[in-house]
């Protein structure tokens, strides 16, 4: 092979070196990145879903006034969630969505319940139909009505008929009281709802007429 015709081989060799660089070293002319910059970014911005935990109260719940029709006293209202099943069994109102509970029992009472009388009669009432029942903590506090008695307690829920799963459950009972009547409010959930506002908006409302 002659001087020239080597040299004519290299500057070819030469030219097709750098044009093959020039095409791999560039993302526009390469294969595009399998997940761009915006997509990325749309990704990151994306709202989260939003759920409630097993039984917490919506925030957007909406309350109604609920008076008795019957029983042996029927003066006084209470706020229950709206859209809830009522039940209702003689002087013994129930209203229910999944989880979650609100009890309404009127009946005559000769004294107004102290924490010491909901101590010696009612716990240990609760404490024989209420599975697992436990730690029960007695105190006074004020409400809209007035000063009354507050239960807390634990204990498990019915077994699902349908599922046949049990929920370990918290209770408040409120106990308030008007000229000869004792009212006892209970609200039922799960242990790891967090319905403290629902809750306070329900035993916050009740009236006497």
């Amino acid at each position: 092979m002659g001087r020239n015709t080597r040299a004519a081989a290299a500057v070819a060799v030469t030219i097709a070196g750098a044009a093959i660089a020039g095409c791999s070293g560039s993302g526009t002319h390469g294969s595009p990145p399998t997940t761009s910059t915006a997509n990325r970014a749309g990704q990151a911005q994306a709202a989260p879903t939003e759920s409630n935990p097993p039984g917490d109260i919506p925030d957007n719940q909406v309350y109604v006034p609920y008076r008795p029709a019957g029983g042996s006293f029927n003066g006084f209202t209470v706020k229950v969630p709206e859209g809830w099943a009522r039940t209702v069994k003689g002087d013994t109102t129930t209203f229910t969505d999944k989880l979650n509970t609100v009890t309404i029992t009127s009946a005559p009472a000769s004294a107004a319940p102290t924490t010491a009388s909901v101590d010696a009669t009612v716990v240990p009432e609760l404490r024989a139909r209420t599975p697992k029942f436990a730690a029960p903590k007695v105190s006074e506090v004020t409400r809209h009505a007035g000063h009354v008695v507050l239960l807390t307690y634990r204990g498990d829920s019915a077994k699902d008929a349908v599922t046949g799963k049990v929920v370990r459950d918290a209770f408040e009972r409120y106990a308030y009281y008007r000229s000869g009547h004792e009212v006892n409010l209970t609200l039922t959930g799960p242990v790891n709802a967090d319905n403290v506002d629902p809750w306070r908006i329900v035993s916050d409302s009740v009236t006497w007429r």
